[in-house]
């Protein structure tokens, strides 16, 4: 039975979890090839976006990296270094293609900003769908817990997405969290969680 409420504490008590599949990152053209090649094979896809954060007044950055996981590859593609490139836009404006992401409006909202006339389909958020079936937490972190028993750190969020090189924790981390989203989604949907969404 999985969990639709959890404490800050509940969450501390579990065992760090993170990707351990192979994690491209991309920053060059001659790379995303190979990234969509992998990725159109795929009808569901772990989604998140980083932003580096900003703490002053006044002060906005733009979308700096697109995380797009399957179950063994997490593709992070360095939007400050290359754009959104056509072939990775068109995955996310395929309605076909499912991409799992939690808060994706603020996502979709940032990537509208780098990319004239973005078209996003084939969005699932788990935040407000899960809301609608009775999750009283959501987020990646405390669906992490509920839903894969682990604790994800969140210790490089607030880190410089910008940075002229990217550490390896935070290339772990980014990874991380689209891949959740993707696991999350796959065991609700496969013990039926999901079924109230999908019949409505």
């Amino acid at each position: 039975m999985i969990l639709k409420r959890i404490t800050k504490t509940e969450i501390n008590e579990l065992p760090l979890g993170q990707f351990e599949g192979e994690i491209i990152l991309v920053d060059n053209l001659d790379q995303i090839r190979e990234a969509r090649n992998e990725l159109s094979k795929h009808k569901l896809i772990g989604f998140d976006t980083e932003t580096k954060p900003s703490f002053s007044k006044g002060t906005q950055h733009y979308v700096s990296l697109l995380q797009l996981s399957t179950d063994e590859v997490a593709y992070l593609i360095r939007l400050n270094h290359i754009g959104l490139p056509g072939s990775i836009r068109e995955i996310l404006e395929d309605p076909g293609t499912i991409k799992i992401g939690a808060a994706v409006l603020d996502d979709l909202r940032a990537l509208r900003k780098v990319s004239v006339g973005f078209n996003p389909g084939g969005f699932f958020d788990l935040n407000d769908e899960l809301k609608k079936v009775g999750f009283h937490n959501v987020g990646v972190r405390n669906l992490s817990a509920m839903v894969l028993n682990m604790r994800i750190s969140k210790t490089e969020q607030v880190s410089n997405w910008e940075a002229p090189t990217l550490t390896k924790k935070q290339m772990i981390y980014a990874a991380t969290d689209a891949w959740a989203c993707l696991e999350i989604f796959k065991k609700l949907e496969y013990q039926g969680y999901l079924d109230e969404i999908f019949n409505r």
